[in-house]
């Protein structure tokens, strides 16, 4: 099989390495298949569409709509890899998901307004799929509910999408919570490589970013703990299934 790229920008180690077991975890990947690119201190391999399966991008703690002065040397860097990687993407016809700041990145890149105005703090979400999300190919392999819970946390969002993409699942808050472009490129507002205990893991390596307030965090955690978040993992296995040559 030829390998599948997880594309990573967070600065921190333990963080990094443990996105990167979940990703492996809930696509059923091998170390092998799942190259690893860190891009904010990597450039992305000379790779191209014939020599991998698609591309995985997850979380950040960077956000493609703040000031460009405010954005550290390291989010630059991460930045201008990651829309070099879309022009081969979107070119190549590469399969993509991306999450989270996926969804800034990928959307930014085809044209979306990505702004502040449908942020979410750290939670748990109902997300229902659209008519075209209940037709989607990967949406129909991975076996979604047309209404299931979500795990999200993002200070920004798509605000306006193109007219050539295609809203799959929206939210209350978030009117955008996944939409694809082309026949095979995703991205979602919500996470689909966290569960309940590695989102409360990840929000203690974050507590002091804005994501949510720092006092309320215990109580947050206790409120996630009663939910449940199993339907969105299953698109990474699906895109793992569906992509893979």
């Amino acid at each position: 099989m030829k390998p599948f790229v997880q594309i990573a920008t967070r600065p921190e180690d333990d963080v990094a390495l443990t996105e990167r077991a979940a990703v492996l975890a809930f696509t059923g990947l091998r170390e092998d298949d799942l190259l690893w690119a860190r891009l904010d201190r990597d450039p992305f391999p000379d790779l191209h569409a014939e020599d991998i399966s698609g591309i995985i991008l997850c979380g950040s703690p960077f956000t493609v709509s703040e000031p460009e002065d405010s954005k550290s040397n390291e989010e630059k860097r991460a930045e201008a890899e990651i829309f070099s990687v879309l022009d081969r993407v979107v070119a190549e016809d590469i399969p993509f998901l991306g999450a989270c700041y996926g969804i800034g990145t990928l959307g930014t890149h085809q044209g979306a307004v990505i702004d502040r105005t449908f942020g979410e703090p750290l939670g748990a979400v109902e997300v229902t799929l659209t008519a075209d999300g209940r037709q989607d190919p990967l949406v129909r392999e991975a076996g979604l509910r047309d209404t299931f819970t979500g795990l999200v946390g993002h200070k920004e969002a798509v605000h306006t999408l193109p007219s050539h993409a295609s809203v799959l699942a929206t939210g209350a808050t978030a009117p955008v919570q996944m939409f694809r472009v082309g026949t095979r490129q995703y991205a979602t507002q919500f996470h689909p490589e966290l569960d309940i205990p590695s989102i409360i893991e990840r929000a203690r390596a974050y507590r002091d970013h804005g994501y949510f307030s720092p006092d309320q965090m215990e109580d947050i955690f206790t409120a996630l703990k009663s939910e449940r978040a199993d339907e969105p993992p299953k698109l990474l296995r699906a895109f793992a299934t569906l992509f893979a040559r």
